[in-house]
């Protein structure tokens, strides 16, 4: 049973007495605390104290720590689930696949810090002869930046929130985590805090490592604002990540913000892969668009189709959106949010309903496809924006050329599909080569939604997608937002960080000299 309260290092807290309610599908979460002021100053202080120990753990002992999370949020078995499924209206395979997510993900990073090669260490040693000047002798690595404050986001309420990806990169990178909860589930949130809390004193971590707050908006901007926070990072809507980008940009001491805050994902049919897989295509992207009740930041939410086959194309994908069952929504908000995108696509934008699924009991919905032509859409940037919710947009178009204009026209995306022969790609090396200017992941021939958990994806793309398209949320390269290069020039060995020491004791890939050795 949950009490509420707030998760401060190694105590709970519940110093203010108002208590909320949380915003979730079932609406039946119990009265949560809000932290106060000096709550909120409390985990950042211990917060502070912790990342001085913390930040000089081995690759070893963090790799110890996540593994536990993991081990202790496997422990709370039915309870999390169901609690989960209480929450969020996700089905229990849903929530046993994103558990099972945030388990390996916290796996992985404990394997990744554990080999070490991470830090990136490089060094050039000195050259006392070299002319006009000697060399000094300098060595570099990456090493933590200090305090994080995690967001979790609404619609993932495993993996990407309190022990989700941002939380592991940072722990795994030397940070301390203080996650802001989400009131979509709140319930979920403090049994994952305190299976963390307990992984935290079983490996005997210093106690500010984690902590967790409950509250609202002025919670979340107590903590950007806070001097002792060094990153923030954020999954969730445009604007709120935009709100929390520009509130750390105007502290007195500015702090990167990285937040990943949604795309339309869009998808390109070329004309010969229409002709030879329309039925195929037509099925994959209505279970894309409908996966999750379309609450994913990679539901495609724009496919460009040739014009000559978008009649059997359009009809072909109706028939398959009309099997996808009702699905729940994560709240009732979120769904009037998504009625009211869809009443703005058919009464504003000019675009035409294909398919539209007949209302359920709120927050149930089904899916819904609209259609447009090119000209129309580049014409109205507002046909670009993201509907969360089961909904996408066809445009037709006539050429290649079409496509390119698109490609010099859409705003930054998480990611970008092309559906081609591939013996006819290179009829399209320009198309793309311009998608890389516009999306963090380029797919062929399968649909966005699916983001694999490992060392080459990239989750991030350019603005609005995310707010630091150099960074991925998803994978082991995540590690790198909460890191910064650091150059020791003329250190003796004794006061050299372990990594960069001579001999290379931890056997860890260096760049020496100009040669990568192990």
């Amino acid at each position: 049973m949950t009490t509420g309260a707030n998760i401060i290092g190694f105590i709970t807290s519940k110093k203010s007495e108002s208590t909320f309610q949380g915003v979730t599908a079932s609406g039946t979460s119990a009265g949560f605390h809000p932290a106060t002021q000096s709550e909120i100053d409390a985990a950042m202080q211990k917060a502070s104290e912790a990342f001085q120990l913390y930040r000089n753990f081995t690759g070893e002992h963090k790799a110890i720590f996540l593994r536990a999370i993991a081990d202790e949020i496997e422990a709370l078995g039915e309870t999390l689930i169901e609690t989960a499924m209480n929450e969020s209206g996700l089905p229990e395979g849903r929530i046993i696949g994103e558990r099972g997510r945030t388990c390996s993900q916290l796996r992985l990073f404990a394997s990744y810090v554990e080999e070490g090669s991470w830090v990136e260490a490089v060094i050039d040693r000195a050259d006392p002869n070299r002319q006009p000047l000697p060399k000094p002798d300098i060595r570099k690595m990456l090493v933590p930046t200090g305090p994080v404050v995690v967001f979790t986001a609404s619609n993932f309420p495993l993996a990407f929130s309190t022990a989700g990806g941002d939380t592991a990169a940072a722990l795994a990178a030397g940070c301390p985590v203080v996650v802001k909860s989400h009131e979509a589930h709140p319930a979920t949130n403090e049994l994952v805090s305190l299976a963390i809390q307990k992984a935290a004193k079983r490996t005997v971590m210093p106690d500010g490592v984690f902590s967790s707050l409950n509250g609202d908006y002025e919670v979340g901007q107590a903590l950007v604002k806070h001097p002792v926070t060094t990153a923030v990072a954020f999954t969730g809507s445009f604007r709120g990540g935009k709100a929390l980008f520009d509130l750390a940009n105007k502290r007195p001491v500015p702090i990167p913000v990285f937040a990943e805050m949604g795309s339309v994902n869009p998808i390109f049919i070329m004309p010969n892969s229409l002709e030879s897989k329309s039925e195929s295509i037509a099925k994959q992207i209505a279970a894309s668009v409908s996966l999750g009740a379309g609450q994913f930041c990679t539901n495609p939410g724009l496919v460009f189709v040739p014009e000559a086959g978008v009649k059997d194309f359009a009809k072909t994908l109706a028939e398959a959106m009309s099997h996808v069952q009702p699905q729940c929504m994560l709240n009732h908000r979120i769904f009037e949010s998504y009625l009211r995108s869809l009443h703005q696509v058919k009464h504003e934008h000019e675009i035409s309903i294909v398919y539209e699924g007949e209302l359920q009991d709120a927050p149930n919905i089904r899916p819904s496809v609209g259609i447009t032509d090119l000209e129309a859409f580049l014409k109205n940037p507002h046909m670009q924006e993201e509907v969360f919710g089961p909904f996408t947009l066809l445009v037709t178009y006539s050429g290649t050329d079409d496509l390119l204009k698109v490609a010099n026209t859409l705003q930054g995306q998480l990611t970008a599909t092309v559906f081609s022969e591939e013996h006819q790609l290179p009829l399209y090396r320009v198309l793309l080569n311009d998608l890389q200017n516009i999306a963090g992941r380029l797919i062929l021939n399968s649909v966005p939604t699916g983001v694999e958990v490992c060392n080459a994806m990239q989750h991030g793309g350019p603005f609005p997608a995310t707010t630091d398209s150099r960074f991925t949320s998803v994978g082991t390269a995540a590690i790198r937002r909460f890191v910064r290069p650091v150059a020791f020039q003329g250190f003796p060995g004794e006061l050299l960080p372990e990594a960069l020491h001579d001999g290379n004791p931890l056997k860890i890939w260096r760049l020496e000299d100009g040669e990568y050795r192990k």
